[in-house]
């Protein structure tokens, strides 16, 4: 058995034994060499975009933490502003210690009393009821259905 695999790889060396002189040529290694430094180089532009993505990418998002953070910091500054003003401390007053203008009368009215003299909505029962007869899921569907076809 070894014999005639022996045999069969001296067959086959003399065939390709003129390809193989051709391949010790000085111009066909100069041309695969050329072939690997083309690969490495174009391998390494590769990720050196790559890695200017990433980083780009890093980037944009550390502008939008950026923006964001002024945008808080925008809004808290009118807050403050908004609570130096004298409307706030009027509504303040007003809400948390019962006080008025000079000439105004306060009247506390019981819950109870003032929630007798509301007038019911017509069909707002019924709406909320239905709503709730509903499955969860089915009213999550509905939902997103009217929000796609833009519906109130």
């Amino acid at each position: 058995m070894f014999r005639f695999l022996k045999q069969w790889l001296n067959a086959k060396y003399k065939e390709y034994k003129p390809y193989l002189h051709e391949a010790r040529d000085v111009r066909v290694l100069g041309l695969i060499g050329f072939g690997v430094i083309v690969l490495l180089v174009s391998w390494s532009g590769v990720k050196a975009i790559d890695t200017n993505y990433r980083l780009q990418k890093e980037i944009a998002e550390l502008q939008q933490q950026t923006d964001l953070q002024s945008l808080g910091n925008t809004n808290l500054r009118l807050e403050n502003e908004y609570y130096k003003t004298n409307q706030y401390l009027e509504l303040s007053a007003r809400q948390n210690f019962g006080l008025a203008k000079p000439g105004e009368t306060e009247l506390i009215v019981p819950r109870d009393v003032a929630l007798a003299h509301t007038v019911d909505l017509p069909g707002y029962d019924e709406q909320v009821t239905a709503a709730n007869a509903q499955p969860g899921w089915q009213r999550n569907f509905r939902s997103w259905v009217d929000f796609f076809l833009h519906r109130q």
